[in-house]
């Protein structure tokens, strides 16, 4: 079993390392996360079909080669578009056909389009050490439209680190959002470690 990038990633400091990293690590990306019993995108699409409609759009965030959309998909949802920073990644997740659309973005403007053309959006595995800022949580929300759903992860890495939750919970006291999922569980089986898997609704 292979988890070389995998045991790796958490220790990234920069964004530019960041980018770098995952480029290397596109072609094996998914067999590696395979191999080493990658839960949390199963979980993650499985909360947000209790809150949202099959047939609604979807924009996955972050969405490196589509294992994510993959999920969703496997889910039920039959309008599934991606959008990712790093090009090596959304070359992968193009050629294997996993969205309808999937664009690389600009982490300074991630979403030029009005609030609302996606029903939810999604961000497995994407906010954490090693991957995307806490901007990211009130970028997308800010994205959706009254109504709208957010789904996430944050790994444990993520849940010990104070900032991250408070900024979760920051988030959920400003009013903007209601949190109506919560639930810890499997992220990487053969790490042994788990995941917080939470779906906001936009009020």
């Amino acid at each position: 079993m292979s988890d070389g990038f995998l045991r790796e990633v958490y220790g990234l400091d920069s964004q530019a390392d960041t980018d770098q990293y995952y480029a290397k690590w596109a072609a094996t990306y998914d067999d590696e996360l395979t191999e080493n019993g990658y839960r949390s995108p199963g979980r993650c699409a499985l909360a947000l079909a209790q809150f949202v409609p099959l047939d609604q759009p979807i924009l996955d965030i972050g969405c490196g080669t589509g294992m994510s959309g993959s999920a969703l998909s496997a889910i039920g949802f039959t309008v599934v578009d991606g959008q990712d920073p790093n090009p090596a990644m959304v070359e992968v997740a193009r050629e294997r056909g996993r969205y309808r659309e999937v664009r690389v973005n600009d982490v300074d403007d991630p979403y030029p389009f009005a609030p609302g053309r996606y029903a939810a959006m999604s961000a497995i595995g994407v906010i954490g050490p090693g991957a995307a800022p806490l901007e990211v949580l009130g970028q997308s929300v800010d994205a959706l439209g009254s109504g709208g759903h957010f789904v996430f992860s944050l790994n444990d890495h993520a849940l010990h680190q104070p900032e991250f939750v408070g900024a979760v919970d920051d988030l959920i006291g400003s009013g903007a959002v209601e949190e109506v999922f919560r639930e810890h569980g499997p992220h990487i089986d053969s790490l042994g470690s788990g995941s917080n898997v939470y779906v906001l609704r936009r009020v």
